[in-house]
């Protein structure tokens, strides 16, 4: 019962050695021995050390996971957006008096890009 779900990992971390860019070809080839050669303490460690975001369609996902996150929760008209601003940011010390100054200029100009990330 145990067997098919260690064999799915096992292959899975397998096929995501071949699959990373981030890594070089002596790399993978260690990481492939270490996986092959001691199965459930190779897998187990390879997943452990493994960094999120080590393919190119990860740190894709992830980028658009964060566009998503920032347009539906970011207030959208000039007025919120200084509330949250000032209330949520600048008033429990967020955001130095420069980087406040900067943003509220930046909203009132009506600039997208922000200048400081929250």
């Amino acid at each position: 019962m145990i067997f098919l779900p260690l064999c799915l990992v096992w292959g899975f971390a397998l096929v995501d050695i071949f699959r990373r860019n981030d890594i070089g070809g002596f790399s993978k080839a260690l990481w492939l021995a270490f996986v092959i050669l001691v199965p459930f303490l190779g897998t187990i460690v390879y997943l452990y050390v493994r960094p999120v975001g080590a393919t190119e369609q990860e740190r894709v996902d992830a980028d658009a996971a964060n566009r998503e996150f920032i347009r539906r929760y970011s207030p959208e008209d000039r007025a919120s957006q200084l509330e949250t601003l000032a209330g949520r940011l600048h008033d429990r010390g967020k955001l130095t008096d420069a980087e406040f100054a900067a943003e509220k200029a930046r909203i009132l100009d009506g600039s997208e890009s922000p200048a400081v990330t929250t």
